[in-house]
């Protein structure tokens, strides 16, 4: 089963129209360096303005999330993943939209209801409970958990945001047990968001003059269920990257699924236009660069980006259909791998200087990155003796 071929037909039969997938570049104006949702392209019109494709939209968005990096390696977070999304724009509401979500889960993929769950927002001192959600989903036969910071979602702390309902999938042994907070092995796959407020400065909420539905469902989790896979590293999405890497370099399970992530995630990101830098969007692609290459420099200096054959380079830009030449691709990574290489060296020059042999100070780390360009965090990695 093509899993995106059968969310968007799902969404088209049901008078959806298709978007086109963004990069991870946001629109001009926006404050953030990286589009991190399915929604985030679409702020202007969830905000009221008409869209050109009208009230009923259906889409594939790539995103990606620094705030998940502390969490990449167990099996499902990834830094850049791909989010399958259905949108109303004032036209209809909950009810709706969660009776399409139960029907295309169990039907269209043929999950069994009994290993669902779902959680709905349980009300705070600002917002009622969401009675709607409760009701639908009570109407369906599904377990629910009442939740209130993990139902209520917003794409930063000003803007749109709202109640939302996430559907779970049980992923263990036997029959389902515990709730989707107290449980791990429940494994979130779609969040429906009922887009009804605007959050103000001083933290206050205003109803939007549009109500809408904001769905974002991950496509690397859904394979994963489908596939029977115990992590999205297994599942078909990532073939030839888990048939290489493996053979090329011998790591634990969290550092091999770290390098695969980063370096997939690096790919994606150069292949949107980003090169490697000291600040903003670059600066995110040389830290993943970074991190990969300390992983694999902690057990063998002598571990190259050269390795990577150039079949990876062509599987990852493909699959996100992105037009870069994928010789230069590679070519970037490689060159940032060489200049990690030498302000290593040159780093472990300076810190072997004896005014360093000692617990640093603040004035410490400002005078190393200011003077020889070597930042707080290598510093203290080059301070271990493991790099």
């Amino acid at each position: 089963m093509n899993i995106s071929r059968t969310f968007i037909d799902y969404f088209l039969d049901r008078g959806h129209v298709p978007t086109t997938g963004s990069t991870l570049i946001p629109r001009l104006g926006d404050p953030v360096l990286f589009t991190t949702s399915g929604m985030h392209p679409l702020t202007p019109y969830l905000e009221g303005e008409p869209h050109p494709l009208g009230r009923r939209l259906v889409g594939i968005q790539r995103c990606l999330r620094t705030t998940d990096l502390d969490e990449v390696g167990d099996p499902t977070h990834l830094t850049v993943f791909e989010m399958l999304g259905s949108w109303s724009l004032g036209d209809y509401g909950s009810s709706q939209t969660l009776r399409w979500g139960y029907e295309l889960i169990t039907q269209g993929f043929g999950i069994d209801p009994g290993r669902l769950s779902v959680t709905v927002f349980g009300g705070d001192n600002q917002v009622p409970i969401d009675q709607e959600s409760l009701r639908t989903w009570q109407e369906l036969g599904l377990p629910i958990e009442l939740t209130t910071e993990d139902n209520w979602w917003s794409n930063g702390p000003t803007g749109p945001c709202g109640p939302d309902s996430e559907i779970f999938v049980w992923t263990g042994e036997g029959d389902p047990e515990g709730t989707p907070s107290t449980d791990k092995r429940w494994v979130e796959v779609w969040n429906h968001v009922m887009m009804r407020y605007r959050r103000l400065d001083d933290g206050s909420l205003e109803p939007l003059q549009q109500q809408n539905i904001d769905t974002g469902l991950g496509l690397e989790r859904l394979t994963m269920l489908m596939e029977g896979k115990d992590s999205v590293y297994e599942t078909s999405l990532f073939e030839p990257w888990m048939r290489i890497i493996p053979e090329l370099w011998r790591l634990d399970e969290q550092s091999q699924r770290i390098v695969i992530d980063h370096l997939r995630s690096s790919i994606v990101i150069v292949g949107d236009g980003v090169h490697p830098s000291n600040t903003g969007r670059g600066y995110v692609l040389r830290r993943l660069i970074r991190r990969v290459l300390t992983i694999l420099w902690r057990d063998d200096e002598s571990r190259t980006l050269s390795d990577l054959p150039m079949e990876l380079f062509e599987h990852t830009l493909n699959h996100f259909h992105q037009g870069e030449v994928v010789t230069l691709v590679r070519r970037i990574l490689i060159d940032e791998e060489i200049r990690f290489s030498n302000l290593l060296d040159r780093g472990r020059k300076v810190l072997s200087h004896e005014r360093f042999h000692k617990s640093l100070e603040d004035t410490d780390y400002e005078y190393l990155h200011e003077t020889h360009g070597l930042p707080r965090e290598l510093v203290d990695s080059l301070l271990q003796p493991s790099l």
